[in-house]
């Protein structure tokens, strides 16, 4: 059992907004491997970095497209974990209740979050390169080619961010909108150190937000939170959720 420091749960009972900012850690606790311990297989003699930009998918859509085949198949194997429906829990429960994700798996929503904000996009959604069409159903086509957009005619691709894209064109604003109105950030399963999510905790603690790490290991952020609880999220949230509002998160 988790001995809760009282300022953390102060801060939590009274809180107006809380906002949560999730990274890789939590959808591992789901078997999900991390971006880069993704690489096996076929595909170990590649680096992400080689696969996940457009430069890459301009070369060889082909190649890129069977990879992220690959990788969505081990997505749609897993199930929503107790931190994801603690924190669904917590949206529920909470005044204002606003998720920042990185991940692009959508195991939030299936786990029942509905105020969520896809910084990196969603694996699960298909556009097309060129014109950004959303695409539900498309032609087969051989092995070792891109299918094509039905509206449009260019190969299709994830609606994620790849290495030298910017972020979903709202997604910047209304994450930085969330961390400057927060009462409490929840920083979960992320160093947060690429930009520009590593400024929504600055953001949020310049405009006196409580801040609190969710992590196994420190973090680049761990010297500046006001309260550290260091361990897996899934174990950490339902025992948060159920110090601060009494209800309890089953994993069913």
């Amino acid at each position: 059992m988790t001995k809760w420091p009282q300022p953390l749960l102060a801060a939590f009972r009274s809180a107006e907004h809380i906002v949560a900012l999730t990274g890789a850690g939590i959808s591992a606790e789901s078997g999900i491997p991390t971006f880069r311990d993704a690489q096996t297989g076929l595909w170990a003699k590649f680096r992400p970095e080689e696969l996940a930009t457009p430069e890459a998918f301009a070369r060889n859509p082909g190649r890129v497209w069977a990879w992220y085949t690959w990788r969505r198949s081990l997505i749609e194997q897993a199930k929503p974990n107790p931190a994801h429906k603690a924190l669904a829990a917590m949206e529920r429960l909470a005044p204002k209740f606003t998720l920042l994700t990185q991940n692009i798996d959508g195991l939030h929503q299936m786990a029942g979050s509905q105020q969520v904000i896809e910084l990196h996009g969603n694996i699960r959604r298909t556009i097309c390169a060129e014109n950004r069409h959303a695409v539900e159903k498309w032609e087969p086509v051989p092995e070792g080619e891109a299918p094509r957009c039905p509206i449009c005619g260019s190969p299709l691709r994830p609606d994620v961010v790849w290495f030298g894209e910017a972020l979903p064109a709202d997604a910047p604003e209304a994450a930085y909108a969330a961390s400057r109105n927060a009462d409490v950030m929840l920083v979960v399963g992320t160093s947060a150190m690429m930009q520009p999510t590593a400024m929504l905790p600055v953001l949020a603690a310049e405009h006196g937000a409580y801040l609190v790490e969710i992590n196994p290991q420190e973090t680049a952020l761990t010297e500046f939170m006001d309260a550290v609880l260091k361990g897996p999220a899934g174990k950490i949230l339902p025992e948060l959720v159920r110090a601060v509002w009494g209800e309890e998160i089953r994993d069913a």
